[in-house]
């Protein structure tokens, strides 16, 4: 399980697959915004870069690698996230949140925890079993 610090990046290595939407425990992102509000959907994509825009002077053009024809994509998986309650915006509660340069930290036993604890290693193998069975998609 991961648990993202960014919205741009992390919906970016979802979409791109270098992470399955299914291993992401929440999203706390920097953003105050709903993905499924038109006006407020165009300001983040053209903020963020997409459609080969040039992202605004106050976040990091972290799509201007997505055509035009990927924003449908990105605002499903967007939606997707909201619609999970995996993203969290912290802004909406009167926080500020800085950026970091690292994004995902995983959720989970260490691999020496398991290696050390074989009972860590079997709870961590059953959960991973009941969370497949477990999920809506």
């Amino acid at each position: 399980m991961k648990i993202g610090l960014s919205f741009s990046r992390c919906v970016r290595d979802i979409v791109e697959g270098k992470v399955d939407i299914k291993d992401v425990l929440v999203i706390i992102a920097r953003t105050d915004f709903d993905p499924r509000d038109q006006k407020q959907w165009d300001g983040i994509w053209q903020g963020y870069g997409g459609g080969y825009t040039a992202g605004s002077p106050w976040s990091m053009p972290e799509w201007s690698n997505f055509s035009t024809q990927d924003e449908e994509r990105v605002r499903s998986v967007s939606i997707d996230l909201w619609n999970q309650g995996k993203l969290h915006q912290p802004r909406q509660f009167g926080a500020r949140p800085g950026r970091l340069p690292y994004y995902w930290l995983e959720v989970g036993p260490s691999q020496e925890d398991m290696e050390s604890h074989p009972a860590v290693k079997k709870a961590w193998e059953n959960f991973q079993i009941i969370a497949g069975l477990t999920d809506q998609k």
